[in-house]
């Protein structure tokens, strides 16, 4: 057994998240099944069924063991959140905990993670382009795009063009050798400073994984997949994932006009949300103590109205866009 089976699993900020959306009933939409914690605590506090989604087969191999608890109340479908409006409809609630999850980290040969040595992938379907294939063949003005955009990582073009240079000699295959990579171009991290390869490791998985377009689509799949009533718990751990999920709620709540002020003037009709606060909800001193993870989380939570499902344009809430590529 690995050491990711055999660790407790702590899902973050679920004690808000149910309090948030009490009383947990009807059917639910997990979209980032991960390693079950959310859905597990939906079941136990009420759920009559959760829908589990995840990209990534590993999730539901590791859910094996325990799975059958539940019955027919736990439903597993292997696919991606923008999609989930195809696998339910008229649900009573839909969570969703953005980013890599533990698991993924936790596996070397995944290649997530700059502190365990391992083959450069961070392919959460595990199909499709890897980081490897993405770091040894695009361009350098793309790599360095990708960095700045995704990692929010000022150095971006001396790292993009290093690697390119190191690239020219050997192809770059593994964790380790990206992290020393990324290292030689920064300053070294001062006691309390996140590791150097963060932002670049960060970046390159978003991109591999298309996490932004997900998240841009997904919340649109939501909102047509939710009935009225219908709760939307979103988890998010870095600030363009919560500005995309404040700025997205914000305008389909018609609160405040534009969700952001340099997009065009958006016609609503009547809001498709109203919103459970303004600010995002953060974990209490509890929580911290307990798990660590959470220092970095925020939870936003909306309830879906009668009003007509929509579309909202990408650059309206903030999704950060890659350069056309010159011709």
């Amino acid at each position: 057994m690995s050491n990711t089976e055999s660790a407790p699993h702590i899902p973050v900020l679920i004690r808000s998240i149910l309090k948030a959306v009490a009383p947990v009933q009807g059917t639910w939409l997990d979209g980032t099944f991960g390693a079950g914690g959310y859905t597990r605590s939906f079941l136990d506090a009420g759920a009559e069924k959760v829908i589990a989604v995840d990209r990534d087969p590993l999730a539901f191999e590791m859910a094996a063991p325990w799975a059958g608890e539940y019955g027919d109340r736990l439903v597993m479908q292997k696919g991606v959140f923008s999609k989930m409006d195809e696998y339910a409809q008229n649900l009573d609630g839909v969570v969703l905990d953005l980013g890599v999850s533990s698991m993924q980290l936790d596996l070397p040969e995944r290649g997530f993670s700059f502190m365990r040595d391992g083959p450069l992938d961070m392919r959460m379907s595990q199909d499709g382009p890897s980081a490897a294939d993405l770091v040894n063949e695009a361009s350098e003005e793309e790599l360095a795009n990708i960095i700045f955009l995704y990692g929010e990582e000022r150095a971006s073009r001396r790292i993009a063009r290093l690697l390119v240079i190191a690239r020219g000699e050997a192809p770059i295959v593994r964790t380790a050798e990206l992290s020393r990579l990324v290292e030689s171009c920064l300053p070294r991290a001062k006691p309390g400073q996140s590791h150097p390869a963060t932002r670049t490791f960060q970046a390159l998985r978003i991109a591999v994984n298309n996490e932004y377009g997900e998240l841009w689509a997904g919340l649109m799949a939501a909102e047509r997949a939710l009935k009225p009533g219908g709760k939307l718990a979103v988890v998010t751990f870095h600030s363009v994932e919560d500005r995309m999920v404040k700025r997205f709620l914000t305008a389909r709540a018609g609160a405040g006009g534009n969700a952001n002020r340099f997009a065009p003037e958006l016609e609503q009709d009547a809001p498709q949300f109203t919103l459970k606060s303004r600010k995002a909800i953060i974990a209490d001193a509890l929580e911290l103590d307990e798990n660590p993870r959470a220092r970095s989380a925020k939870l936003r939570v909306a309830t879906r109205t009668d009003a007509p499902a929509g579309e909202i344009d990408a650059k309206a809430i903030g999704m950060p866009m890659m350069r056309e590529k010159k011709p």
